[in-house]
């Protein structure tokens, strides 16, 4: 991807949003022009006695807000610490905003489509400010993209008594409703909305698909390698109960509100890593899948996303959706000089993989068996985690339109 490159401010595009105006850049790619608004605010700032609340609309401002760098990300921390591709953290409290990229702004008679994409990260990490998600490439194309920043891990997905639960998800909804009302103003034609997201990403845009409350937000979907998080209550409730522990607080709102935010956050990845087996590990992804995630809470979500969908929830809406082939095998790579030496069905059985399904799985994947242990798992758990879900999602939808990729070079 090339790097636009800025124009004078002078000549900064402005555009008119219901709650103030907003003033981005011009940038330049080769011949052509496209204008990008970082860091616009769609609720305001989740702290004090917000923190843990459902997002609440932005007061409106006077005057010209500047939106020509990106906005405070929840995700914290250096990068190289917590993600795996370049998603920088920014300072500041107000993380719940959105970067809108547009070759037309202010011109509501554009009507563009637009892509709405939500960063993936295992519903813990990821960054809208990336430049793997700048919609300049889009905006060449006649698309307006929006990209979504929401709250992650136990701020956005743990369950707290005396709070909302799925704040994560109430983040979206809330994105979501700001561009159907404001993204005309942007050129875009909030008639014609396609959610998209990767990883996390992908589960998020699957989990709006089955939720009934959602579908006058968007057209179409496009889940890349989705990782769904379907968390029960019952699992919730005891990773609240153990972060309450650590923290020595009661697990309700005003006890979590009692601890620091940033050491919350390390006292997550603490429970998260556990005692050695059901939160930590390859194994306890397989078995217990991700911790946090949209949680079917009795409320805003009532089953998990693959009943709701196979209910025919969402079955007007076009879906493409697929997996990538080796796409945890970065993970595994990183292990790759402690599984030399270990034997690929010994690696294979200590996932839970039966006699069996191993012979099975070696004999169809000689290539990554050739390749070493470590490229053997992480085939088979992007076969698990994603590729299957892939399968049993498409199968979900019946006759509702779906196509289905393999990504597979």
């Amino acid at each position: 991807m090339t790097n636009p490159t800025p124009l004078p401010s002078r000549e900064a595009p402005v555009v008119e949003t219901t709650s103030g105006a907003v003033r981005g850049l011009w940038r330049t790619s080769g011949e052509a022009r496209s204008a990008a608004f970082l860091g616009i605010p769609f609720a305001r700032p989740p702290v004090g006695e917000l923190r843990f609340a459902a997002p609440v609309p932005i007061e409106p401002w006077t005057g010209v807000r500047d939106a020509t760098s990106f906005g405070a990300t929840p995700q914290r921390g250096p990068v190289a610490e917590v993600t795996l591709i370049p998603e920088p953290s920014v300072p500041g409290d107000s993380t719940l905003n959105v970067n809108v990229f547009t070759p037309r702004p202010g011109d509501p008679s554009a009507r563009m489509p637009v892509l709405v994409y939500i960063h993936g990260g295992g519903y813990v990490s990821g960054s809208p400010a990336s430049p793997w998600y700048d919609g300049e490439s889009f905006a060449r194309r006649g698309v307006v993209t929006v990209v979504v920043s929401y709250r992650l891990g136990f701020d956005g997905f743990g369950l707290i008594e005396g709070a909302p639960s799925n704040r994560g998800v109430r983040d979206w909804l809330a994105a979501l409703e700001w561009v159907q009302r404001e993204i005309t103003a942007f050129g875009g034609d909030p008639d014609a909305v396609t959610i998209a997201g990767q990883s996390a990403g992908g589960g998020a845009v699957l989990t709006l698909l089955g939720m009934p409350a959602a579908q006058h937000l968007f057209e179409r979907v496009w889940a890349l390698s989705p990782a769904l998080g379907d968390v029960s209550l019952a699992r919730a409730e005891n990773i609240a109960a153990q972060l309450a522990e650590l923290a020595g607080v009661p697990a309700t709102r005003d006890g979590f509100a009692s601890v620091d935010p940033d050491a919350l956050i390390g006292l997550q990845q603490t429970v998260s890593e556990r005692g050695g087996a059901r939160l930590s590990g390859i194994r306890s992804l397989l078995d217990d899948g991700l911790p946090w995630g949209p949680l079917v809470d009795g409320d805003l979500l009532t089953t998990t996303t693959p009943e709701s969908i196979a209910s025919g929830v969402g079955a007007n809406k076009p879906l493409v959706v697929g997996s990538t082939d080796d796409e945890f095998t970065m993970i595994t790579d990183d292990a790759r000089g402690k599984l030399r030496f270990v034997p690929a069905t010994v690696a294979l059985g200590a996932l839970g993989v039966g006699r069996p399904m191993r012979r099975g799985y070696l004999s169809d994947n000689a290539e990554q068996h050739r390749l070493g242990t470590a490229a053997l798992l992480g085939r088979y758990v992007s076969d698990k985690v994603f590729r299957s879900g892939v399968v049993r999602i498409a199968a979900a939808r019946g006759e509702a339109p779906a196509w289905v990729y393999r990504f597979s070079w």
